[in-house]
């Protein structure tokens, strides 16, 4: 199959290319700028066809579609204003679409979060699955969880008109360059970490698990699938700052905060800020109820509807993961012989 990929420079996007041709594919990369593509081991591989456009403007969309069997949609914006989410995650998210119809290319996978789950109203304790609820108030949450749920709206519409979608839910997604989770606390400093909770079980991925899950998905079986993607035993908190820690040259100093003390000081300055103040006062997010939810609480997770629809499961466990992340090893090279080959 051809499959077309935005996003494809991105942290997830160079996994899920290598995954590609590793699977034989050929593989449209879509890229805003010229990159330094040698950054990519894979930039020169013969399957691999480089596009440059911009997703905000609909300009040159759809011929870059043609010929094109899938596409897999990984371009959003992660921070930045508001406006700026809005533009590159959604107005990206309806050109593209758009693009897709008079292309006559129907078949998408889109990755979305799960940001866009209800935290604040599950009990804790609770299973997280494709069937728990959506956030029901986007404005109490960050942009991310935001832009994410008006852009899972409109593949929604998409699929209605006849769109063959599959929505990819990713948990936590990790990596080399990408070990600190957010679940875990903020970092006041790269000497000092604010640990939020220590029981709590983090909705890990590993990035190669999360790649592979991706491109299983673009098979007939998921179409019209909703799907999470956390790996096996996930760990806790503090067993996963542990074995992160184990692996530092310099460990910071870590700062711990309990899950219920951190969760009733939010609900207090939150209730003052609405009575007294109409909610006026801006917090930061630590101390918003509905965002603090979503990093925080104790909740459980499960992969099952992703291992029976994809014939998937996580490749890599988590201390395999972590020093696969730690090592020197280039994890993105594929053989341009045999591209079936994964030589790392």
């Amino acid at each position: 199959m051809k499959i077309l990929v935005t996003g494809a420079t991105g942290f997830l996007g160079r996994y899920v290319v290598a995954e590609l041709l590793r699977h034989a594919h050929q593989v449209r990369v879509v890229v805003r700028s010229a990159p330094d593509k040698t950054r990519f081991s894979w930039h020169s591989h013969p399957a691999v066809e480089w596009v440059s456009l911009d997703l905000e403007k609909s300009d040159g969309l759809v011929a870059a579609l043609q010929g094109i069997d899938a596409v897999i949609h990984l371009a959003a914006a992660k921070g930045g204003d508001f406006q700026t989410q809005l533009t590159s995650t959604v107005t990206a998210t309806e050109n593209l679409l758009h693009a897709m119809q008079l292309a006559g290319v129907m078949r998408l996978v889109v990755i979305s979060t799960f940001s866009v789950y209800d935290y604040l109203h599950l009990q804790s304790g609770s299973t997280i699955d494709e069937n728990s609820p959506i956030e029901p108030r986007p404005i109490d949450r960050d942009g991310y969880a935001q832009t994410k749920l008006i852009q899972e709206q409109r593949v929604r519409e998409f699929e209605q008109q006849g769109g063959q979608v599959t929505v990819i839910r990713p948990g936590m997604i990790y990596g080399r360059d990408a070990l600190w989770n957010a679940c875990l606390g903020a970092k006041a400093g790269d000497r000092l970490w604010l640990r939020i909770g220590a029981n709590a079980t983090l909705p890990l991925t590993y990035v190669e698990n999360c790649a592979e899950a991706i491109v299983n998905a673009i098979e007939p079986p998921a179409i019209g699938q909703t799907l999470n993607i956390v790996d096996d035993n996930l760990p806790t908190q503090t067993v996963y700052a542990k074995q992160l820690l184990s692996r530092m040259s310099a460990t910071p100093r870590t700062v711990l905060i309990p899950w219920a003390t951190m969760a009733l000081l939010a609900d207090l300055v939150w209730g003052v800020n609405q009575t007294l103040f109409a909610g006026r006062l801006k917090l930061p997010g630590l101390l918003i109820p509905a965002r603090l939810h979503a990093r925080f609480k104790p909740l459980q997770y499960t992969n099952l509807r992703a291992k029976q629809i994809l014939a998937w499961k996580p490749k890599y466990s988590l201390e395999a993961a972590l020093d696969r992340s730690c090592s020197d090893a280039d994890l993105l090279t594929v053989s341009a012989s045999n591209p079936s080959v994964h030589s790392s």
